[in-house]
């Protein structure tokens, strides 16, 4: 089984905003794939899902951003799975809006719910998809910037961009990280 965890915050105040590309891509993923059946369970709204033939849970933390890494330990835990079988979708300011980039591993960087995620699975060694939503403004505080929403030029971009996320998932799903990563690395 394989894990798509996107990362984003819930609630009405954050739908749409750059925090939440993670959760727009499950919302994506689960519209293509006629998913409705989220249950809130281990933390995180769950739906269980065959994608392209393959039995896949999809995840959004409910636990908000910075301590993601609680849900994904609990169902790691649950499921008796290892991190490489978690796939996490989630935003980086280190990208030009709709700039997509795959890594089969690494570091949490400067973000706060990767960090949560590595430290809960005790592992840098799990797929990663990052969606591109830009860099602050010069006087933008990085909090206000990540929880605001996208101009109209900018969600047109996003909503590409969430598409390929999408796709990009899948064929690591079917394929391979290296694939994958071959597709749709910008």
């Amino acid at each position: 089984m394989i894990v798509f965890a996107g990362l984003g915050n819930m609630g009405p105040q954050y739908e749409r905003t750059r925090h939440n590309v993670g959760f727009d891509t499950i919302d994506y993923l689960a519209a293509q794939y006629r998913v409705s059946a989220f249950k809130y369970k281990h933390k995180a709204l769950v739906a269980e899902a065959f994608i392209q033939g393959k039995k896949t849970l999809l995840v959004k933390p409910q636990t908000y951003m910075n301590n993601s890494g609680e849900a994904l330990r609990e169902i790691m835990d649950f499921y008796k799975l290892s991190a490489s079988d978690f796939v996490v979708i989630y935003d980086d300011i280190d990208l030009d809006v709709g700039r997509l980039r795959i890594r089969p591993r690494g570091s949490a960087g400067t973000h706060n719910g990767m960090r949560s995620i590595v430290t809960h699975l005790n592992s840098e060694d799990f797929p990663r998809i990052r969606i591109g939503v830009g860099k602050p403004p010069e006087k933008m505080e990085l909090a206000a910037f990540v929880l605001s929403r996208f101009t109209d030029e900018e969600r047109k971009k996003i909503n590409a961009c969430i598409e390929n996320a999408a796709l990009a998932a899948v064929t690591l799903l079917v394929s391979s990280v290296e694939t994958a990563m071959s597709k749709y690395n910008a």
